[in-house]
């Protein structure tokens, strides 16, 4: 019994009163290259995903960077577009699409995501050919760990751990370079004469990078991330998973190519759909939470399952209700139309499309208006109340822009402004402080509604904004 219990993690006490392990040492997993139709998606995925990470910050549009988050101007470029603080909306919105998306394609096809497309992953892959370029093989790996240390280890494992230190401090470099612009970073890379939070957060990304892709690894996917932990509230007996075909596969038991035995399924038992998983995980146990969708072991089984002769598809993706026989695999694309596969898309779509019309819809500048409240109201020489505000116009496109204000709501209200007309550059913004001015017997004791109107002569655009003029 004790030996049960130390397997799942439990505290023993021995009898003379030695204690074992809280919880189970970590084993280092050591997985196979696999090769395959899925392994090559994978392999894109990776590039793919890098080259978008690792390229972006160098691109270049209207002569400043393309994708470049200033939070010290509070100004978010993306190519042509610029987030102001005002247009988070935007952000939240983003966020909900990323997580409604998230939500539709598990519910579909389980956690691809984790499998392609998760930076745990990706990183692990890439810390994983680099450690396979250097030390060699599974087997090579396995036996250089059991050495004793040697100066031929130490150059070993030093070259290998040393590549994948400059390449976690390139990603935390290229993470700064979103924040600061990529070529201010470059020039000031010989003297290193970086500020304190880029220099923080460069090394802080480089070092959990190296820790949790080069280190960690499945422990990561295992016990620290949440979606392995509330997927299975979004898994359905008609979600695609990858699934081993028990009644095909047993009872298991070694074969030679050609070699039939009517009392043995197609499964030779060779183990290798376990060599090859990242997370250590035997498929052949039904699906676990530990299984990151990356289909390793349906590429290792279908070749083991070309060279002794038998058909593909031993491992494979699935449905758990296909492969009980509730329906044909030709019939898992049909299983799309089911209501929560429809819910998550339907809000998936209002919330994109609303956010795409409102960006469409967007005006090039926006307007901020305060009335000045140190003063409310006063006499003018010629006998008129005044009101004055201070108008801040925003201009969130990238070309300069000229602008006229204009005020109405009141019989004879007339707007006084020592310009009237503002110039406001790119990207920036002017307040201007103006005085409406009305006739007493119009302008009565307390507050009126009035509306003003900035109109943009560069490109026939205008915002209204309400406000309120004080009478006496």
């Amino acid at each position: 019994m004790s030996d049960k219990l130390k397997d799942i993690g439990v505290k023993v006490e021995k009898p003379q009163g030695e204690t074992v392990s809280l919880y189970a040492a970590q084993k280092k997993i050591y997985p196979r290259s696999a090769k395959g139709v899925f392994a090559n998606w994978r392999i894109l995925f990776v590039i793919a995903t890098q080259l978008v990470y690792f390229g972006l910050p160098w691109l270049q549009w209207n002569g400043r960077q393309a994708v470049l988050f200033d939070l010290v101007n509070r100004k978010f470029y993306l190519f042509g577009l610029t987030i102001m603080p005002q247009d988070f909306v935007y952000l939240a919105a983003l966020l909900m699409c990323s997580a409604f998306g998230l939500f539709t394609w598990t519910t579909i096809a389980g956690r691809l995501w984790c499998g392609y497309s998760c930076p745990q992953t990706v990183y692990t892959e890439i810390m994983l050919w680099i450690e396979e370029k250097i030390e060699g093989d599974r087997n090579k790996r396995i036996k250089l760990d059991k050495e004793p240390w040697s100066l031929r280890k130490l150059r070993i494992k030093g070259t290998s751990h040393g590549i994948m230190i400059l390449f976690s401090l390139w990603t935390g470099f290229t993470l700064v370079g979103y924040f600061t612009p990529m070529h201010d970073l470059l020039q000031a890379m010989p003297t290193f004469n970086y500020g304190t939070w880029e220099t923080f957060w460069m090394f802080f990304y480089a070092g959990f990078t190296y820790l949790l892709a080069a280190h960690m690894r499945e422990q990561v996917c295992m016990y620290m991330c949440p979606y392995a932990r509330f997927q299975s509230a979004m898994f359905d007996e008609d979600t695609l998973i990858i699934s081993y075909d028990e009644k095909r596969g047993e009872p298991r038991g070694a074969r030679k190519k050609g070699q039939e035995q009517a009392n043995l399924g197609d499964c030779i038992n060779c183990g290798i759909c376990v060599q090859v998983c990242p997370t250590g995980i035997d498929i052949r146990n039904g699906l676990q939470y530990e299984c990151i969708g990356c289909a390793a072991c349906i590429d290792a089984c279908d070749e083991v399952m070309v060279k002794i002769g038998s058909p593909k598809g031993l491992i494979r993706y699935t449905t758990e209700a296909a492969l009980e026989g509730k329906y044909p695999e030709s019939a898992i694309a049909s299983r799309l139309k089911r209501p929560r596969v429809i819910m998550y898309m339907l809000v998936l779509s209002v919330i994109f499309i609303a956010a795409i019309a409102s960006l469409t819809m967007r005006k090039p500048f926006k307007v901020d208006i305060i009335r000045d409240r140190a003063s409310l109201v006063r006499e003018t020489n010629d006998g008129l109340l005044e009101n004055t505000y201070s108008i801040r116009i925003m201009n969130v496109s990238e070309q300069v822009q000229t602008f006229r204000i204009k005020v109405e709501g009141l019989e004879g209200i007339k707007l006084v402004s020592e310009r009237p007309e503002i110039r406001v550059e790119g990207m920036s913004n002017e307040l201007v402080s103006v005085r409406a001015q009305v006739a007493p017997e119009i302008a009565t004791k307390g507050s009126h509604e009035i509306h003003f109107t900035v109109e943009s002569l560069t490109n026939q655009a205008s915002v209204e904004e309400k406000s309120s003029f004080i009478g006496e």
